[in-house]
């Protein structure tokens, strides 16, 4: 036996301000604005027995979340063999460290407080705006399957928490070409919810969200996610240039609706394929000038009928449309029909000729590809959803707790963004599991 003589079980006492990792929770629960809801929970509690007070379960249950316990058994495990976790979160001695069935009702009376928890949301978003002036001016959109802990809807429809009554099956297919030109096709199927969301692209924190039930429409759920985000934090839409999203949101609807007066957004949104048998089409008004559904324009020579394709030269904001250059001066490539050319001193295209094609960014400039980058923040935050946060291993059934969950989960992340922030560690603001 490996035994330390001078080991001491009361060593601790010494040295309690020095939290080590539980700097990480300190930090969440200082700059978590949650006043409001633990009155509200308190006030529900009303005046009966308070032996495990409402601010210690709820700042446990943030440890939870904060140090990757799935389960409630395995964060009171830990609360009781921790007496510093305990100190940080408030339970003054082990015997007020809750049971599980304890903390299940607490989860009960917190899924009641889903306005307290989304007030949360929108003050720490406006705390992030205070402190980043240029937070918001990029945004992306996107939408990930979370499977529910269960395989398919109960027969019994009653609600008690234990049963899944609102999870459906959502399927995504995605086509592609290998490089030897051989089609592909793969299936994606989850039974459970989605999670709608947009991010703020330059700083990888969510702004917006919403859970519905996994066969809903991203093209749906994108325009009423954005509505929501307008009536939420008009500042944010006010400051918001550019709006990515994959192939999902290729949406003439959507597309208007970004570039309207009301929103002035430019979308940045990837294209699906449409067009069935047609590689390109003839620009109206010119014999020679044609485009692809990819929004590349190409000039024939009217001599030699050798097709090149015209560069970019922006966007004309009083006609709404955009320009493109003759390669022969662009390029200074030779070119034999250029002065019987009708395009040589290039052309105008009204973005009303197809908005989806056709956008204020130019797709085939190498701007729009640079932005579209941007998309990827995205997918960074559901990565911390699914590995940092838990929802890679859970055990969630319902919408309302799905829901509830996922708030949390974004509230943490702004939290932890905005505790860093304030500590003059901005470089931190994106990490959820590395302490300070």
């Amino acid at each position: 036996m490996a035994i330390i003589s001078q080991i001491s079980l009361f060593k601790w006492e010494n040295d309690i301000e020095i939290l080590g990792d539980l700097e990480r929770l300190k930090l969440v629960l200082e700059n978590l604005p949650d006043e409001n809801l633990m009155r509200a929970l308190e006030h529900d509690r009303g005046k009966g027995r308070n032996n495990y007070p409402i601010r210690a379960m709820w700042n446990g249950f943030i440890a939870g979340q904060v140090f990757q316990h799935t389960t409630n058994a395995s964060l009171i495990r830990e609360l009781k063999r921790n007496v510093q976790l305990r100190y940080v979160c408030g339970f003054n001695s082990i015997e007020q460290v809750p049971e599980e069935h304890n903390y299940s009702r607490f989860m009960k009376l917190l899924m009641r407080h889903q306005v307290e928890l989304d007030e949360i949301f929108q003050v720490l978003i406006e705390g992030l705006m205070e402190e980043l002036p240029d937070f918001g001016e990029r945004m992306a959109i996107d939408s990930k399957y979370v499977k529910s802990m269960a395989n398919r809807k109960s027969k019994n429809e009653k609600r008690d928490g234990r049963r899944e009554i609102d999870a459906e099956l959502g399927m995504k297919t995605y086509h592609g070409t290998h490089p030897d030109g051989t089609p592909w096709e793969k299936v994606v199927k989850c039974f459970g919810y989605k999670f709608h969301i947009i991010v703020e692209s330059k700083y990888e924190l969510p702004i917006a969200y919403k859970v519905t039930p996994a066969s809903a429409s991203d093209v749906i759920e994108g325009h009423a996610l954005i509505e929501k985000l307008k009536n939420d934090q008009p500042r944010l839409i006010e400051k918001c240039k550019y709006m990515s999203g994959d192939k999902g949101y290729d949406d003439t609807k959507l597309i208007i609706k970004l570039e309207s007066k009301e929103y002035g957004i430019k979308p940045i949104i990837d294209k699906r394929n449409m067009w069935k048998g047609e590689d390109e089409k003839q620009l109206p008004g010119y014999s020679n000038i044609y485009y692809n559904e990819q929004g590349e324009v190409f000039c024939y020579d009217p001599k030699t009928s050798q097709k090149r394709t015209m560069s970019c030269n922006g966007y004309e904001n009083e006609r709404d449309c955009i320009r493109k250059n003759c390669p022969s001066k662009a390029y200074g490539i030779k070119c034999a029909g250029c002065e019987q050319c009708p395009a040589s001193g290039g052309v105008r295209i009204p973005l009303s000729l197809d908005r989806r094609i056709f956008t204020p960014i130019d797709r085939s400039s190498y701007k729009w590809k640079t932005e579209y980058n941007h998309r990827t923040s995205v997918e960074r935050v559901n990565s911390r959803l699914d590995v940092s946060l838990g929802f890679e291993n859970h055990t969630i059934r319902g919408k309302t707790k799905m829901t509830m969950r996922c708030s949390i989960s974004m509230i943490l992340m702004l939290t932890m963004a905005l505790g860093r922030i304030r500590q003059k560690k901005p470089e931190l603001m994106r990490s959820i599991v590395r302490s300070a």
